[in-house]
């Protein structure tokens, strides 16, 4: 199974002391985990103190949160029910966390307290994945507890009944034409009762649809009641079936009655995450090969279309390459542990290490934040997403490196949401301020992917990896997919065949190919993440291995989004054949080839050349470099004589962070190096810095005007009108003639403007164009009307005429006569039209 694998390349990328400056001793993952459990009982037994029997805690209040009792907060309060949801939500963390006697006393609680005839109107999703999902993980523990004769003797599989139960009570909402659920069921009256409150909406988001089948297939197995599964597997189908076709992805919202599309962003983040993550573990769980197919499908789409690495990015379903929106939320934080279960080590080791940075930077990973890595919704729910991927990723990689990072969790959870009645969540990381608010995932979740990390498996009750995490860490035995029920078995009709090179194809990741066993394998592919948020140095990547693919899109769209990441693409009639490769074992940089054919709009909108112009002693204009322009920032060419400065390098040369110069630069123009973030991103460094102008030089060695068109650079699909300075592009000789000229005279100053309007640059006169009509004349006529205007005359001459007029001008120039050729003449040899010429 996949989790044995894991524990496989555990064992061969598992190297504590390989990276010394990361390695964690016994003593101190002892001490981290015992701060862990501290932390979980401050939590926990502040939940009972003060808010048991009620769903949640209020951390702030120190009390329980009723539902109606405090000032509704719309569909959040959905997820409450008036069933101890708290309690129920913790069941199996309690075994991991080896608090036998708490889990025996929380079961009791349960089954003596909890009832589900409540008249109260709840989410279908998150009462699936967190109370139906939390008695079955309390059944699962409670059962094997039992089996082994030390504790719940007394159990009689309540858990399971109650679990059962609440299956039922949560059917009516698939009652659908279309076999989508309703996203609201009442648990007393259900759906279309007149006293349910419910049964009006029309959609539902593409994970509540689909985060159904772990629970559902799970009770349907323990309880040999087959409903339960059918249902799930049916509503699978038709988000299948319903995928858009040419791209393979899913929208956000659906019409649960005719399958309509609401919302078509795709992504990875709220709205759908989890129906990916339940393709994939519904064939750990229920070892059916329909759903890994499925998935592989998905997941080629995802890695094609949505992941930009370290990105991952929301685009429209049935046109992919247009990005729909400049920021990602906190949800997609789940995808790298996703990948790690499909075998993409790389990726997720990417996309991990630029939530770590945004983590490092703002303390916590804001709810929403953008394609710079600013806040966009500054709130922090305690989410356990990131903890989950950090797990995943130290399970496949052993690095100690992520021992770090969840050591760096768990001392903010205790310095930035600890209050005295338990944690609360941060209404905004910019300020810190707290929200009254403590929602059950933190303990079902978190907690448990923290202790899970750093224990080891002895030290556990359980043996972890016989169990499939569901999407709210509860635990379901893999041993489930020998457990048989009369269940129709889905079917992917049309699948595409298996690619011998595919390297997604199979479930359990093959270590010969992802995971070269070399210890640095991890730190090599994070060390170009590491300053993606300005925090420390440039990093200068090592020698890679190229791999070109096809790009195939002609929409200008994706062209600018791909500049904007500072990737520029070459025609394919340009590109060179026969590039050496420079081989590194496991790393991989994929080349985009493409082949553009620009609109008749974008044909029209041409670069403006700009110029770097050296001004002071010894240059004095005579050295003018050719730069490219930006969409943003001041117009230059709405300016009448330019920006002019003294050049001044910024440190650090790539300007993604604080600039530690800022003295030196103010009323400057600054040069900064292209790389590790976006041009809006310096930009905005350098301005807060006081520059009065920039200059981008590549980081491309070689690359140089003559060769490569300009372009000009654009901003990171956010407003930009912040930014009010000048911006212009040197390429890399260029820029090479530009940094040696400081280096040598230290004081240099220059000018930034169009090309055509460079000091010194002869400024000739636009040939003036007139509509001229002819028509020939009758003889005579021009006699009478020469003195009514200005008039041009054409005059027909015979061949013989014409070459002796030839004839006397050709003998002027010889003689070195300065005068002109008579008007006749000259006319008549500027002017040689056709005989049948008309006007």
């Amino acid at each position: 199974m996949i989790l044995e694998t894991l524990l496989i390349i555990n064992s061969l990328l598992g190297c504590g002391g390989c990276q010394e400056s990361h390695s964690m001793t016994l003593e101190e993952k002892t001490n981290i985990r015992h701060q862990i459990v501290e932390m979980f009982d401050h939590a926990y037994g502040n939940y009972m103190k003060h808010a048991y029997p009620a769903d949640e805690l209020m951390p702030l209040s120190c009390k329980g949160r009723v539902r109606g009792q405090e000032p509704n907060r719309g569909d959040i309060d959905d997820s409450l029910g008036k069933f101890s949801l708290t309690l129920i939500d913790t069941l199996d963390t309690l075994v991991v966390l080896n608090k036998l006697d708490e889990f025996e006393d929380a079961v009791r609680k349960t089954v003596r307290d909890v009832r589900f005839d409540n008249d109260v109107v709840v989410s279908v999703f998150e009462t699936n994945i967190r109370v139906l999902g939390g008695l079955l993980g309390g059944h699962v523990m409670a059962d094997l507890l039992r089996q082994r004769g030390e504790r719940m003797q007394w159990y009689r599989d309540e858990l399971l009944q109650m679990a059962t139960e609440l299956g039922h009570r949560l059917l009516p909402a698939f009652n659908t034409t279309s076999g989508l659920p309703y996203p609201k069921v009442n648990l007393r009256y259900g759906v279309f009762n007149p006293l349910s409150r419910t049964g009006t909406e029309s959609d539902t988001c593409t994970a509540c649809a689909g985060t159904m089948i772990l629970e559902f297939a799970a009770l349907s197995r323990l309880s040999g009641q087959s409903v339960f599964e059918e249902h799930a597997r049916k509503t699978l189908d038709v988000l299948w079936e319903k995928r858009q076709k040419g791209s393979d992805l899913v929208g956000t919202v659906i019409n649960i009655h005719n399958g309509e599309w609401i919302r078509r962003d795709s992504g990875v983040g709220a709205g759908i995450d989890s129906y990916y993550e339940y393709l994939m573990k519904a064939y750990i769980l229920l070892g059916d090969n329909v759903f890994l197919q499925r998935f592989n499908i998905h997941y080629s789409a995802i890695m094609k279309y949505i992941s930009q690495p370290p990105l991952l990015l929301n685009v429209h379903m049935h046109n992919p390459t247009m990005s729909v929106r400049s920021w990602m939320d906190s949800l997609l934080a789940f995808f790298p542990g996703l990948q790690v279960l499909t075998g993409d080590l790389k990726p997720a080791i990417e996309t991990h290490e630029m939530l770590y940075q945004v983590t490092k930077q703002h303390k916590f990973l804001p709810e929403a934040f953008t394609t710079e890595f600013r806040v966009h919704w500054g709130q922090h729910l305690l989410r356990p997403e990131f903890a989950e991927s950090t797990y995943y990723l130290f399970k496949a990689t052993g690095d100690p490196y992520y021992l770090r990072v969840g050591q760096s969790i768990v001392e903010k959870l205790n310095a930035y949401a600890r209050v005295p009645c338990g944690f609360a969540a941060v209404q905004d990381v910019r300020t810190g301020t707290h929200e009254d608010r403590m929602d059950s995932f933190f303990l079902a979740e978190m907690f448990k992917y923290l202790y899970l990390m750093f224990s080891e498996k002895s030290q556990l009750p359980i043996d972890i990896d016989d169990y499939v995490f569901t999407t709210e860490a509860h635990l379901l035995p893999v041993s489930l997919s020998i457990t048989q029920t009369p269940v129709q078995p889905n079917v992917t009709e049309a699948a595409p065949a298996a690619q011998d090179d595919d390297l997604f194809t199979h479930s359990c990741p093959s270590t010969e190919t992802l995971f070269p066993n070399n210890p640095s394998f991890a730190k090599t592919i994070r060390d170009g993440y590491k300053y993606l948020t300005g925090v420390g140095r440039a990093f200068n990547s090592l020698p890679v291995r190229e791999i070109e693919l096809p790009l195939h899109d002609n929409s200008m769209e994706s062209v600018e989004f791909l500049k904007s990441m500072g990737i520029s693409l070459t025609s394919l009639k340009e590109m060179t054949v026969g590039d050496a490769k420079k081989e590194q074992k496991g790393v991989f940089r994929v080349k985009l080839v493409a082949e553009v054919r620009q609109t008749p709009e974008e044909e029209e909108e041409e670069v403006v050349p700009h110029a770097v112009q050296l001004i002071s002693p010894p240059f004095l204009g005579r050295t003018v470099l050719a730069a490219g322009p930006a969409k943003f920032g001041m117009d230059l060419t709405k300016q009448e004589h330019g920006v002019k400065g003294r050049i001044v390098k910024a440190s650090p040369f790539n300007a993604c962070g604080p600039v530690e110069n800022a003295a030196e630069l103010k009323d400057c123009v600054a040069l900064a190096l292209r790389g590790d973030c976006m041009f809006a991103v310096k930009a905005r460094w350098l301005q807060h810095a006081g520059a009065i102008g920039v200059i981008f030089i590549d980081h491309r060695e070689g690359s140089n005007s003559e060769e490569t068109p300009l372009f000009q650079m654009v901003g990171d699909g956010d407003s930009t009108d912040d930014i009010t300075l000048p911006l212009v592009f040197l390429f890399s000789r260029e820029g090479a003639v530009l940094t040696a000229a400081l280096e040598e005279h230290h004081n240099v100053d220059v000018l930034l403007l169009p090309q055509d309007r460079q000091l010194g640059h002869d400024k000739t006169q636009k040939p003036i164009s007139m509509n001229i009509k002819l028509r020939l004349a009758e003889e005579g006529e021009l006699e009478e009307t020469a003195a009514g205007g200005p008039t041009l005359e054409f005059v027909l001459e015979g061949e013989d005429e014409f070459r002796e007029q030839q004839q006397v001008c050709s003998r002027a120039a010889t003689e070195g006569r300065t005068e002109p050729c008579s008007a006749d003449s000259a006319q008549s040899l500027n002017s040689k039209t056709e005989p049948d010429a008309h006007p």
